[in-house]
């Protein structure tokens, strides 16, 4: 299957044959499995100290004074002396089931599997519904998957490439990723007052100048060694706008399936 080739001034430069992964069909249950996966392996682990709400002189008055047999702090004549202490559900209490700093949180995934989710997110960068069903403006006369001459891997100024992008036609897309969105609630209380949306994924080769951009709101930039499912289908929402330089697209012959290898074979 031939793809056309665009310039970075939006005409047609020539076509290239995309890779066997292209065709690799849609597994939209994989993908998120291989998200959920593979975003575990970024995880912190935290865990309480065992004591935390313990620590604290307190018993229980047993019955026959008309309050509850809680636990209560030993003393007089201070405003902690009669509270509740030393137990789950209390004010200045323990927490009932903290998290533990040895739990497993590092899922494993098989090696196939994995490998078959990647292919699968790529083919589906090829497909117009899945893209705009994300939320993704795309100009009409855009044809996808999007793959752009080596031109664009040689910019190094964040204004030259926003402009071949609104050439490219995702100039909406721009406009909609750039729009903050103000937050309320705790995730403004601590900082993140606002967020902005995701455009579209830029896959270079190696040797790239212009991943070094990073003004951009929306815009992310990865080699073609380097991207992942958490990269194409933020969320594990198949599938992100993505736009491929010829040396990616050249790149992403290596990378193949189970079902692909046993596909050469027969051959």
């Amino acid at each position: 299957m031939k793809a056309t080739v665009r310039g970075i001034d939006g005409k047609d430069a020539g076509s290239v044959e995309l890779p066997v992964v292209f065709d690799t069909p849609y597994r939209p249950e994989v993908i998120h499995k291989v998200y959920v996966n593979v975003a575990s392996h970024g995880y912190q682990r935290q865990g309480r100290y065992p004591g935390a709400g313990e620590n604290v002189s307190a018993e229980s008055r047993n019955t026959g004074l008309g309050i509850a047999r809680l636990a209560r702090a030993r003393g007089e004549g201070f405003p902690r002396a009669g509270q509740a202490a030393g137990v789950a559900g209390v004010r200045h209490g323990r927490v009932a089931h903290p998290p533990e700093s040895w739990k497993k949180i590092y899922k494993k995934i098989n090696q196939k599997e994995k490998q078959l989710g990647l292919c699968s997110v790529i083919a589906a960068t090829a497909r117009r519904d899945l893209v705009e069903g994300r939320g993704h403006k795309i100009a009409k006369d855009v044809k996808l998957p999007i793959i752009v001459s080596n031109d664009i891997e040689s910019i190094v100024k964040a204004k030259d490439l926003k402009n071949a992008l609104v050439t490219l036609g995702i100039g909406d897309d721009l406009a909609r990723a750039s729009v903050k969105k103000v937050r309320s609630g705790t995730a403004r209380r601590r900082g993140r007052t606002a967020r902005t949306g995701t455009s579209a994924l830029i896959v270079v080769g190696d040797e790239a100048k212009v991943v070094g951009i990073t003004s951009l709101p929306g815009i992310a930039i990865k080699t073609a060694r380097e991207i992942s499912v958490l990269d194409l289908a933020p969320g594990s929402k198949p599938v992100r706008l993505t736009i491929f330089s010829q040396n990616a697209v050249a790149q992403l012959k290596e990378v193949k399936a189970p079902m692909h290898k046993i596909m050469e074979i027969v051959k």
